[in-house]
C-alpha cells in the first residue's frame, strides 16, 4: 500500500447506545490516528432504516466525548469529505451502482423472500451451507421484463467471481483466505434503492481516503465481500486490521441479550465510573503494552499504541478487573469531582434533597473522602454510607456481644460525658480522638476493649471508616443519642 496520511474511521449504526465492543473499536482507531498524527473520522452508517433509532447518533457521540475521544471529521464538525451520514450520500452510491451494473459486475435479482427462504431450507436439508443460488445471475432482457410485469421490485446483487480466492492481508491476523464459492452473490442495494452496508462502506472508505480499517473480528466475514467490491470498482484497498473478539466473564461470545454483564458505555457512566478508567480498561482488551504497566493516561496509550501488539486471541471482559482499575482512578480523583458523581445516587436513594446547600455539600465531600479508598464507582457511596443517613440505629445480632462485655458500660459512659462537654464548634475529629484518649486514661481500657464498643455504639458496625472521622460526620447529637441507646443494652 502506498505511503499516505493515516486516516481511520469509526462508522457505527445509530441503533442504540454505544456498545463496549464499539467503544473499543473507536478507541483503537483514535489511538492509531493520534499515534501517527493522522485523522480520525466518525461516520454514521444509517442505511439500515428499519433498525435506526431516533436520537441514537447524539447518544453515540455523547458517549464518545465522555470517554475523551474526539474526532477530526464528522456530522457535527464537517470536513472535506462529507456528508458523513450514509443516507445523505445516496446519489453518490447510485453512480457506482450504475457503473457495476453497466460493467456486468452486478445484476438485478427478482427472487421473493418466500423463494429465498425455500431455497435456504432446501440447502440446509441437503447439509449444504446456505447461500444464494445465483438463479437470476444471467437473466435476459425479456426475463427481467416478465418479472417486472408481475410488479416484482428487484434487489441488486454483486456478481462474485467464480472459483476464485480472496486474500485479506490483515495487520493483526496475517493472510486470511476466503474461497468465493462459499460467499455467494450478495445484495448490494435493496429493492428501494438503498445500498447495503457492504457496498456503501466501500464507497465511503474510498472517497474519504481511509487508509486503515480497524474493527472487531466479527467483521472479518465482511472483509472478502468488501475487498471484491473494492477490486470491481478499481479502488485501492485499505489495510484491514481485525482485533480479537470480546468474550463475557464466562468466556462465551458476548451477545447483546447477555445479561451477565453491562454492555453499554452509558451504563458505566450512570454508575459513576470514571471515563479515563474505562478507556484504560478497554485499551487492554485485546492490546498489550510493552512491560508490566497496567494503568495508562490517554497520552501514554497514544504514545505506545500499535497494531503489531493487537491480539488475535479473544479478550475476556473481566468485570472485577474493571472495578479494580476504576478504584485505582477513584483513589487519585479530586474529591469535588467524586462528590458531584455521588450526589445524584444519594438523591435517588432518598438521602438528599434536590437542592444541596453549600454547607451540606462540604459535609458530603468529607463523607465521600471517608470512603474514597474503597469505592469502586460512585454509586457504591449509597450502601457504604448508609449509617450516616439512618435516623434510627439497630444493633444486629452479630455486634450485640461487643456491647455486653463487662467494660462497655464504663467506657461508653465516660466517652459520652467527654463528648457532651465539647462545644458544637469544637466537635471535630481531633477532639473526638482526644475524648477517646481521655476515656482510655480514666478507665484503663485500651485497644479493642476501648474502640470496638465506641465504634459499634456509634455506627452499629464492627468495621468501617476512620472512627474519629465517622463520629464527627454523624454529628454530636446523633452520636449522643446512639451512645444512650447502646448503654441500654450494655
Amino acid at each position: 500500500m502506498s505511503s499516505q496520511e493515516v486516516r481511520v474511521r469509526f462508522a457505527p449504526s445509530p441503533t442504540g447506545h454505544l456498545h463496549i465492543g464499539g467503544a473499543r473499536s473507536a478507541l483503537f482507531n483514535y489511538l492509531y490516528a493520534r499515534h501517527h498524527g493522522g485523522k480520525f473520522i466518525v461516520r454514521i452508517e444509517d442505511t439500515d432504516q428499519a433498525r435506526n433509532v431516533e436520537e441514537a447518533t447524539d447518544k453515540l457521540m455523547t458517549s464518545l466525548k465522555w470517554l475523551g475521544i474526539d474526532w477530526d471529521e464528522s456530522t457535527d464538525v464537517g470536513g472535506p469529505h462529507g456528508p458523513y451520514r450514509s443516507m445523505e450520500r445516496l446519489d453518490t452510491y447510485q453512480s457506482y451502482l450504475n457503473q457495476l451494473l453497466e460493467e456486468d459486475k452486478a445484476y438485478y435479482c427478482y427472487m421473493t423472500e418466500a423463494e429465498l427462504e425455500a431455497e435456504r431450507e432446501a440447502q440446509l436439508a441437503r447439509g449444504e451451507m446456505p447461500k444464494y443460488s445465483g438463479r437470476d445471475r444471467n437473466l435476459t432482457q425479456e426475463e427481467r421484463e416478465a418479472f417486472e410485469a408481475k410488479g416484482l421490485k428487484p434487489v441488486v446483487r454483486f456478481k462474485v467471481p467464480q472459483g476464485d480466492t480472496v486474500v485479506i492481508d490483515d495487520a493483526v491476523r496475517g493472510k486470511v483466505s476466503f474461497e468465493t464459492e462459499g460467499i455467494g452473490d450478495f445484495v448490494i442495494a435493496r429493492s428501494d434503492g438503498v445500498p447495503t452496508y457492504n457496498f456503501a462502506v466501500v464507497i465511503d472508505d474510498h472517497l474519504m481516503k481511509i487508509s486503515h480499517v480497524i474493527r472487531g473480528e466479527e467483521h472479518l466475514s465482511n472483509a472478502p465481500r468488501q475487498a471484491l467490491v473494492f477490486e470491481a470498482l478499481g479502488f485501492e484497498k485499505p489495510k484491514f486490521a481485525h482485533a480479537s473478539l470480546i468474550l463475557n466473564p464466562d468466556r462465551q461470545k458476548m451477545s447483546k441479550r447477555d445479561e451477565s454483564i453491562m454492555q453499554f458505555v452509558e451504563q458505566y457512566k450512570e454508575l459513576g465510573y470514571l471515563p479515563e478508567a474505562i478507556v484504560n480498561f478497554l485499551a487492554l482488551l485485546g492490546w498489550s503494552p510493552v512491560g508490566e504497566q497496567e494503568l495508562f493516561t490517554i497520552d501514554e496509550l497514544i504514545e505506545q499504541f500499535s497494531l503489531e501488539r493487537v491480539s488475535k486471541a479473544p479478550a475476556v471482559f473481566d468485570t472485577d478487573k474493571l472495578a479494580w482499575v476504576n478504584n485505582q482512578y477513584v483513589k487519585e480523583a479530586d474529591s469535588d469531582r467524586l462528590t458531584d458523581l455521588a450526589i445524584p445516587h444519594l438523591q435517588e436513594a432518598g438521602h438528599l434533597e434536590a437542592d444541596v446547600s453549600a454547607e451540606k455539600r462540604e459535609w458530603l465531600k468529607k463523607l465521600v473522602k471517608l470512603y474514597q479508598e474503597q469505592m469502586h464507582y460512585a454509586a457504591e457511596i449509597v450502601p457504604l454510607s448508609k449509617l450516616f443517613f439512618q435516623k434510627e440505629i439497630s444493633y444486629p445480632e452479630e455486634v450485640q456481644p461487643v456491647l455486653k462485655e463487662e467494660q462497655v458500660s464504663e467506657v461508653l459512659s465516660h466517652f459520652k460525658s467527654e463528648v457532651e462537654q465539647l462545644e458544637d464548634e469544637d466537635f471535630n475529629p481531633e477532639n473526638v480522638k482526644k475524648a477517646a484518649k481521655t476515656t482510655q486514661k480514666a478507665t484503663g481500657h485500651k485497644g479493642k476493649k476501648l474502640f470496638m464498643p465506641i465504634r459499634v455504639a456509634a455506627t452499629g458496625q464492627m468495621h468501617g471508616p476512620e472512627l474519629p472521622d465517622a463520629i464527627y460526620l454523624l454529628g454530636k447529637e446523633t452520636v449522643l443519642a446512639r451512645l444512650d441507646q447502646a448503654l441500654e443494652i450494655a
